[in-house]
């Protein structure tokens, strides 16, 4: 009997080794078939006018119970008083193929994004209170296609964001403003900031904006967004990206797609530098070692909870524009990191404590320059006010 366990065990290896030496040769391809959408893309109406005045089309908000936001580890508390207002969007949670983009009651789609929201969005809780819409986010299938139907689902769920922006914009009142997203997410926030917020007084209250696991043009993209990168850690009004890769890194997926398609400006991406904020340091094209890290959120198995420990990664930028975080921490990763040692999952985790000190030195930040701007006299003084 204990010979036939061991055959057993060697047989589960062997079949383990071959389904990761598969995954390694055609994972992007299996990943299309399973994940890709088998219909075509089914138009859906806009959300009548008003639908953000309602709590339950929120996944965080101040006034809901059971914020997931309000999430922090053990020697962490959120700030009741914190003076911003965050605008935070969820990225992908959505995963089923049998449509194009989420409905907004997918149980297992809201259950994953309050799961994003506690390992994500909770590094922003001592800045300022939290809002996090449901929308009708695109499936992950729609990331690995370049099919017409992937970008009108894109196109849907943005629709969502920029009405839930709205709401959020009546009820932040004239507070300092955080925009923060992550993968789909931060694609749609850079989208926001150029139609929204760019050359606009809306502009003067970005705190900063926190475009995470989205590649980011310096020249194609950049220029259209309206707020320029961050080049110090004190800085405000400015803008944030990175993407985490762990050695050896093999961003080749993200860099082809990346430079087959076309920046806000309409011209190639094609060979263009990506924004990398080392998140270490709040600089971009920077390198810190591991003692630079405040703490990194790992995990619980079944994901109820996490804790923070300190000096697990460094973090430097690489290539044009890839954030390597060295060899990968043995107790993080497993089946989360994406082909080319991609740790996108781990974007917010890893760095979780330098970017809730970050996102408050900015805020400080701005709190000075804000102070220090002067205010006309005489009745337009008043709109300056309510603008800035």
């Amino acid at each position: 009997m204990a010979r036939k366990f061991l055959y057993l065990v060697v047989i589960l290896i062997v079949l383990a080794l071959a389904a990761m030496f598969a995954y390694r040769l055609w994972g992007v391809d299996l990943m299309r078939r399973a994940m890709v959408p088998g219909i075509g893309f089914e138009a859906k109406r806009a959300l009548p006018q008003g639908s953000y005045a309602a709590r339950d089309m929120w996944l965080a908000r101040p006034d809901m119970p059971d914020n997931p936001a309000l999430w922090t580890p053990a020697g962490y508390a959120a700030d009741p008083a914190a003076p911003a207002a965050v605008f935070f969007i969820h990225p992908t949670s959505y995963l089923d193929r049998s449509h194009w983009n989420a409905p907004l009651d997918d149980k297992a789609a809201n259950d994953r994004a309050a799961i994003f929201l506690r390992g994500q969005a909770s590094a922003f809780n001592a800045a300022g209170a939290i809002w996090a819409p449901r929308y009708r986010q695109a499936t992950f299938g729609a990331f690995l296609t370049g099919r017409d139907d992937a970008q009108r689902a894109l196109d849907l769920a943005y629709a969502d964001v920029d009405a839930a922006f709205d709401q959020f914009l009546k009820e932040a009142g004239d507070r300092p403003i955080i925009l923060a997203g992550h993968s789909q997410g931060a694609l749609h926030l850079t989208r926001l900031l150029r139609d929204r917020v760019a050359g606009t007084p809306l502009a003067a209250r970005i705190v900063a904006a926190y475009a995470v696991g989205w590649p980011i043009s310096r020249t194609a993209d950049l220029p259209l967004i309206g707020l320029p990168e961050c080049a110090g850690p004190d800085q405000s009004g400015c803008i944030l990206s990175w993407q985490s890769f762990a050695d050896p890194a093999d961003p080749a997926l993200i860099l082809d797609t990346f430079d087959a398609s076309t920046g806000f400006n309409g011209q190639p991406r094609a060979g263009t530098p990506m924004v990398c904020t080392n998140p270490l340091t709040g600089t971009p094209d920077s390198a810190a070692d591991v003692g630079a890290n405040q703490g990194s959120l790992v995990p619980a198995a079944d994901l109820s909870g996490a804790t923070i420990e300190t000096g697990l990664v460094g973090a430097r930028c690489d290539g044009r524009g890839i954030l390597s975080i060295g060899n990968p921490p043995a107790r993080l990763g497993g089946a989360y990191v994406l082909p080319g040692n991609n740790w996108h999952v781990f974007d917010y985790s890893l760095f979780w404590a330098n970017v809730r000190a970050d996102a408050q030195r900015r805020l400080a930040a701005h709190g000075r320059t804000r102070a220090a701007r002067p205010t006309p006299a005489g009745p337009l003084g008043g709109i300056a006010r309510a603008a800035g």
